[in-house]
């Protein structure tokens, strides 16, 4: 159950209506204290923590994400965001010319983006497999999604939870198929951790990364690369550091290559055991449980209100705590700079493709009121301007 001591705990300004936790999430106020303690620590005596308090810190937040992820501690670094993640991990994948890197025509930007330079520089193929929407069956996606898997086809890299559509992908049955066929599998998990149950030794994925500044809700640049052993040896460090070829090396030269890297200040890291405790302090499976049903009741009304449909059912299998509303606008920007500006409405508006989405995100703090000012402002733009088409 949601109470009002938990939305009271977030900081999330109070004259927003704010809908789009699912871009960069939103610290809560113990999480923020706390890191804002490790930082003061820092500063106080910046040698001790950066050689010695630091590193014992860091040790027990992986051990604590580890123990969340169902994973050994020892297969998780810590990273600053996704993006590094798949940029580190398509920099060293040994791709060869012909080969083809399999995802979807769904995924985030700035991975296409990272896949198609480093597939380019092989003379490899990054292969969008086009998936119809909206999506009807977990099977229906899995025998279409691997329509596109060839001889040639050396890595699966797909999103567990996508950033445009909202969509969650049924990656356990893509990861357990994959594994048959003998092909490594990479997923794009910065949605997942806190939105979705997530059991990597369970899941088998080769590369998993998640953000937990995301719906693990601590500070910015907090994020995780889980890396199957097998894999781990094959990854270079983008940036070489102290701990390439360590004079003093630890049990793990994948923590030495990839976890130190210079002087910075690695505090956000170090407040994901807060968060699991935050989280297991409001019992957040009943939490994230009522945030999704909030979701789902109000879907249809809104892509009623726009003439369109829902992507997928509206079940636990496809939709958790964000949902895309597909909508016709020559405008997409204006659009979502009117809701911000004149509604006080932070929503995001979100091109892929031909197709634009608005996509909500809910939350512990957002409540129907907060749904309901979004459907009045978009009925109100619907009646007084031409940024939203109605068939």
């Amino acid at each position: 159950m949601i109470t009002e001591q938990l939305r009271n705990e977030f900081l999330v300004r109070k004259d927003l209506t704010f809908l789009n936790f699912g871009s960069f999430g939103a610290c809560p106020k113990p999480i923020f204290e706390r890191y804002q303690q490790y930082q003061l620590e820092l500063e106080q005596e910046p040698v001790l923590f950066i050689v010695k308090t630091g590193l014992d810190y860091l040790q027990e937040s992986r051990e604590a994400l580890g123990q969340y992820l169902n994973c050994s501690a020892d297969d998780l670094v810590y990273i600053v965001n996704p993006s590094h993640a798949v940029n580190l991990v398509a920099k060293n994948f040994p791709l060869k010319a012909g080969d083809e890197v399999l995802t979807t025509n769904l995924e985030y930007g700035a991975c296409d983006r990272t896949w198609e330079y480093y597939c380019n520089q092989a003379g490899a193929q990054y292969k969008k497999q086009p998936i119809s929407l909206p999506l009807t069956t977990k099977e229906a996606f899995v025998d279409d999604f691997f329509k596109g898997v060839n001889n040639r086809t050396r890595l699966i890299f797909i999103s567990h939870i996508t950033s445009s559509t909202g969509l969650r992908f049924p990656i356990e049955a893509i990861c357990a198929k994959a594994k048959q066929l003998g092909i490594p599998t990479f997923i794009d998990g910065a949605h997942g951790p806190a939105q979705a149950p997530i059991d990597l030794s369970l899941l088998g994925a080769d590369f998993f990364t998640g953000a937990c500044h995301k719906w693990m809700m601590t500070p910015k640049g907090s994020t995780f690369l889980y890396v199957n052993k097998a894999y781990q040896r094959m990854l270079d460090p983008l940036v070489i550091s102290w701990g390439f070829n360590s004079t003093t090396p630890s049990h793990s030269s994948f923590l030495d290559y990839h976890q130190t890297q210079g002087t910075r200040d690695f505090s956000a890291f170090l407040c994901i055991p807060k968060a699991i405790e935050f989280m297991n302090q409001y019992n957040w499976t009943a939490v994230s449980s009522a945030c999704k049903v909030l979701v789902k009741s109000n879907a249809m009304r809104f892509c009623e209100l726009v003439n369109s449909q829902p992507l997928a059912p509206l079940t636990d299998d496809f939709i958790l705590q964000l949902f895309s509303i597909p909508i016709k606008t020559k405008h997409p920007i204006q659009l979502k700079n009117l809701l911000f500006d004149q509604y006080k409405i932070e929503v995001p508006v979100m091109p892929h493709g031909d197709q634009v989405f608005l996509r909500y995100s809910i939350q512990a703090f957002n409540t129907q009121a907060h749904l309901d000012t979004l459907y009045d402002a978009v009925s109100d733009i619907i009646k007084t301007t031409n940024l939203i088409e109605i068939d």
